[in-house]
């Protein structure tokens, strides 16, 4: 990145009230997410998936007990009971699994991502079952760090954008991630990050 993150923030404060009030109320200091790349970054985004901070925290703190070191070749090597008393549910162990298999098969392939351009990207890794594009963009905003990737239908990033803009309701999903897709460019996702960083606050928590 040519700008330094405090310019980004300027640059869409100015494009927005509401990014600019959330962006003061963090001081100007999104908490940049961070992800390992590879096949450990994508199993930790489908643990993610479609729970809350402290349920996806816990899951994953019971994962890190029986699997010190999250890998292709263990996953697949463990039973469904056992990924089950790691906390998930049996469509996530299917997905993890399935992830896994394509690692092997090779028709995922984590070292081609950094060479497509994001639509190309998103495509390959949604070509996974249990890979929507929520997950994608996840995984290419936390473990490869483009900025310019908006993660639709996060109902986190619409709470935080709601409560900025001091609406008494929140807009309608599909409202709010057409004009972050289109008015936000090119750094929706540090558009996002800004937004997850004040809702964590808003929370009362740290962003993890």
């Amino acid at each position: 990145m040519t700008q330094t993150v405090r310019e980004v923030c300027d640059a869409l404060a100015a494009r927005s009230d509401s990014l600019a009030m959330a962006a003061r109320a963090i001081n100007f200091e999104p908490y940049i997410r961070q992800r390992p790349a590879g096949y450990a970054g994508l199993f930790r985004i489908i643990v993610e998936q479609q729970v809350s901070v402290p349920s996806a925290q816990a899951i994953l703190a019971r994962c890190e007990a029986r699997i010190p070191e999250i890998s292709v070749q263990k996953v697949i090597s463990m039973s469904e009971d056992d990924l089950r008393a790691c906390g998930l549910s049996r469509p996530k162990v299917r997905y993890v699994k399935g992830a896994a298999q394509a690692v092997l098969d090779q028709s995922l392939r984590f070292e081609q991502l950094p060479e497509l351009e994001d639509e190309a990207a998103v495509a390959h890794l949604c070509a996974v079952k249990g890979v929507g594009p929520w997950t994608a963009a996840i995984y290419l905003l936390f473990c490869e760090g483009r900025l310019d990737i908006w993660p639709r239908n996060d109902v986190a990033l619409l709470a935080a954008y709601a409560a900025a803009s001091g609406f008494a309701s929140k807009p309608a999903q599909k409202d709010f991630d057409l004009m972050a897709s289109t008015q936000w460019a090119p750094w929706r996702g540090m558009a996002a990050h800004i937004l997850w960083t004040y809702y964590a606050k808003l929370r009362g928590r740290k962003p993890i």
